[in-house]
C-alpha cells in the first residue's frame, strides 16, 4: 500500500517533521483556535492516519467550489478553510468585477451541519473587504441563490451546501454575476487568489455586530421568494383558463429533510394543485437525514416513505427533492399499480417532449435544447422530431448555465436543459438546475397525461415506441485519499495509452478524448476537433447508437463509467447494458 506521505524524513542526519505534521502543529498550538475544533483535534491525538488525512493536503477548490468532510484541518470543511476561500474570492472580485462594493455578494445555505455558521463566516470575511453581503434569513434552495444573484444584481453568490452527500459533508459553491456556477476559467483565477492567502488561521474578518454597525450586512428573504414565485408562474404551458382550474392530480411530496418544502408547495398552489400530501417526517430540516440512507432522489430508497404514503392515498405521482433542492426525482405508477422511480434521463425526456409539444412551432426553429455528453440520446431524438437543435456540454450544469449566457450574444433561445443526474432547468430566470421549477412542471405534465387516461410511465413507453428503447446506466468506483487519486489517474492514463477497439461485443466507431479536444474515427484514423473545454473524459461511440464514457468525478473521490444503448425493446437493452458494464468492470479493476 502506498503511504500518503512519509511520516518522518531524514535531513542532515536529523529526524524532522513531515509537511503535514508541521501544519498540524501550527493548528494545535494556535491559541485562538475555535474551541470546538480544538476539542476535535485533542480527540484525534494518537490517531496518526486520521491526522494525516486531515492535514496532508488542502481541501480541493474545484471548478465550482469545494466540498469535504467537516472537521479540523486544511483538508476539511471548517471556518478557517471557508474564510480562506472567501478571502481569495473577495480578492478576485475586487480586480475582475465592476462596482463590487456597491453590488455585493449574496449568500445562502441549506439544512446541513454548520451551513448557517459558514454563511455568516462568508459574510464576515466579505465585510472585512468592504464588500456588502446579502445573507438569506433562513435556509433556502440552491436555485434561489442563483435567482437572487440576478435579482439583486450582485457580483457573485455563495451557496453553503454539499447537495446530497452524506451528513458529515458540507460545501462551498460559487456563482458568477450571471447566476451560473463559476466557469473553469473563473475558478482557475479564484484558486490563484485562494492560494495566495498564506495562513488560513489569520484571515481578517469583521464581527456580525461590526458589519451591522457599518450597515454592511443585509438580511434577505421574502422579497426574493415572492419575485421567484412570480417568475415560476410563467413556466406553465397551460392557457389561463386551464391554469385556474382545480387539478385533481394526487401528489405525494418529500423534501428529504431539505429546503424545498415551502416553495414547491407555493408553486403548486399557484397552478391550483391542492391534492398534495407531504411526507411529514421528512419536512424536518434534519442535518442527519435520519429517515433515509442517503438524501438523494437518484437512489430509490429515498422514496421508501413516499411510496408508502402514495399507496395509502392512491397518489398519481411521488415527488422528491434533494436537500438543497436542485435535483428532482419522480415516481409514477406502472401497469401493475406499483410505483416506479424514473431515471433522470427518462424524466428529462418526458419534460422535453411535453414542453416542445406545447410550444408554438413557429418559435422552435431558433430554440436550443442543452444536455451533457453523458445524458441520453433520446433527448436529441425528441428535439430532432420538433426541429429543435441539440447542443452537448461537458458534464456538470455549470456548462449548461455558461452556454445559456452565450445565447444572449448569439440570439439563440434556450428552451430546456437537463443532465442524467436528476438536474433540469425549464426557464432561465435561474441559471442552475432547479428542482422547484421541475417539480411544478412535472406535476403539470402528469396532470396533462392523466387527462389523456395515461400515467407518466405510459407516456414514457409511448416515447420509446416512437423513438427507440433507450437505456442508460452508470457504475462508479470510490477511491479515497492520495492513493485513490493516483489509481484514478492510472486508470485514465491506461485507457488513453491502450485505447479499446471493442466493448461488450460492439465495435468502437470513434473515440472522443476531451482532454485532447479530439475525436478519432477508428475506421479511417481521421481526427477532428471537439469544440468544448478540456476535461479528463474519454467517450467511446459504438455500433447501434451505444456508447461508454469514463470520467473521474469533479466533486467526489470516484471514477465513473456511463453507458447508453438503444434497442428494440427493454429486454434487449438490459442485456446490452449488462455486456458493456461487465466488460468495463474487468478493465477498470484490472488496471
Amino acid at each position: 500500500m502506498i503511504e500518503f506521505h512519509q511520516k518522518m524524513v531524514m535531513q542532515k542526519g536529523e529526524v524532522v517533521m513531515s509537511d503535514w505534521e508541521t501544519v498540524y502543529e501550527k493548528w494545535r498550538s494556535y491559541e485562538s483556535l475555535n474551541p470546538a475544533l480544538k476539542q476535535e483535534l485533542e480527540n484525534m491525538e494518537g490517531h496518526q492516519e486520521m491526522l494525516e488525512d486531515a492535514f496532508y493536503t488542502e481541501l480541493t477548490f474545484g471548478t465550482g467550489g469545494m466540498r469535504g468532510v467537516l472537521g479540523p484541518g486544511i483538508n476539511r470543511m471548517n471556518i478557517y478553510t471557508v474564510r480562506k476561500a472567501v478571502n481569495g474570492l473577495a480578492e478576485y472580485l475586487k480586480i475582475h468585477c465592476v462596482n463590487v462594493y456597491d453590488r455585493g455578494v449574496v449568500v445562502s445555505y441549506d439544512s446541513r451541519y454548520m451551513s448557517k455558521e459558514f454563511a455568516i463566516e462568508t459574510a464576515k470575511v466579505l465585510g472585512a473587504h468592504g464588500i456588502k453581503p446579502y445573507v438569506f434569513d433562513t435556509l433556502h434552495p440552491t436555485p434561489l441563490l442563483s435567482f437572487a444573484v440576478r435579482y439583486l444584481g450582485t457580483v457573485a453568490g455563495v451557496m453553503i451546501t454539499a447537495s446530497h452527500n452524506p451528513p458529515q459533508y458540507n460545501g462551498f459553491k460559487v456563482y458568477n454575476e450571471d447566476g451560473g456556477q463559476i466557469t473553469p476559467d473563473e475558478a482557475s483565477e479564484i484558486i490563484g487568489y485562494i492560494n495566495g492567502t498564506e495562513d488560513e488561521l489569520t484571515v481578517p474578518y469583521l464581527t456580525q455586530e461590526e458589519m451591522e454597525e457599518q450597515d454592511l450586512l443585509t438580511w434577505v428573504g421574502q422579497e426574493i421568494d415572492n419575485a421567484y414565485l412570480e417568475q415560476l408562474e410563467g413556466i406553465t404551458k397551460l392557457d389561463p383558463e386551464a391554469q385556474n382550474d382545480d387539478k385533481d392530480l394526487q401528489i405525494v411530496f418529500t423534501p428529504l429533510h431539505g429546503t424545498a418544502h415551502d416553495l414547491v408547495l407555493k408553486g403548486l398552489k399557484q397552478l391550483n394543485f391542492h391534492q398534495v400530501n407531504v411526507v411529514a417526517e421528512q419536512t424536518v430540516a434534519d442535518p442527519d437525514f435520519s429517515t433515509v440512507e442517503s438524501p438523494n432522489p437518484e437512489e430509490h430508497q429515498a422514496f421508501t416513505k413516499a411510496i408508502k404514503q402514495g399507496e395509502q392515498t392512491d397518489a398519481d405521482i411521488l415527488i422528491g427533492t434533494d436537500p438543497d433542492a436542485d435535483r428532482l426525482g419522480i415516481a409514477a405508477k406502472d401497469p401493475s399499480g406499483s410505483y416506479t422511480v424514473l431515471t433522470g434521463n427518462q424524466l428529462g425526456a418526458l419534460m422535453l417532449d411535453y414542453i416542445l409539444s406545447h410550444s408554438d412551432p413557429a418559435l422552435l426553429g431558433n430554440a436550443r435544447m442543452l444536455k451533457t455528453i453523458v445524458t441520453s440520446e433520446l433527448g436529441r431524438k425528441i428535439a430532432d422530431n420538433y426541429g429543435v437543435k441539440t447542443i452537448n456540454t461537458l458534464t456538470g450544469f455549470k456548462y449548461i448555465g455558461e452556454k445559456i449566457r452565450k445565447f444572449d450574444a448569439t440570439g439563440e433561445t434556450f428552451i430546456f436543459g437537463y443532465e442524467e443526474s436528476y438536474g433540469y432547468l425549464i426557464s432561465d430566470f435561474t441559471r442552475d438546475k432547479d428542482a422547484v421549477q421541475s417539480a411544478v412542471l412535472a406535476s403539470e405534465m402528469a396532470d396533462y397525461w392523466k387527462k389523456q387516461g395515461k400515467t407518466l410511465f405510459d407516456a414514457l413507453q409511448q416515447l420509446y415506441k416512437t423513438h427507440g428503447y433507450y437505456l442508460e446506466d452508470m457504475m462508479s468506483l470510490t477511491l479515497k485519499g492520495k492513493e485513490g487519486s493516483e489509481m484514478i489517474a492510472s486508470i485514465m492514463e491506461t485507457i488513453r495509452k491502450e485505447p479499446l477497439m471493442e466493448i461488450g461485443g460492439l465495435q468502437v466507431q470513434y473515440v472522443e478524448d476531451y482532454l485532447l479536444s479530439e475525436r478519432k474515427v477508428i475506421e479511417t484514423g481521421r481526427t477532428e476537433p471537439i469544440e468544448l473545454p478540456k476535461e479528463n473524459v474519454v467517450k467511446y461511440m459504438l455500433d447501434y447508437e451505444s456508447w461508454v464514457c469514463l470520467r473521474p468525478s469533479g466533486t467526489e473521490p470516484k471514477i465513473k463509467c456511463y453507458f447508453g444503448v438503444c434497442e428494440a425493446n427493454e429486454e434487449a437493452g438490459i442485456s446490452r447494458l449488462a455486456d458493456l458494464k461487465a466488460h468495463m468492470e474487468k478493465i477498470i479493476h484490472h488496471v
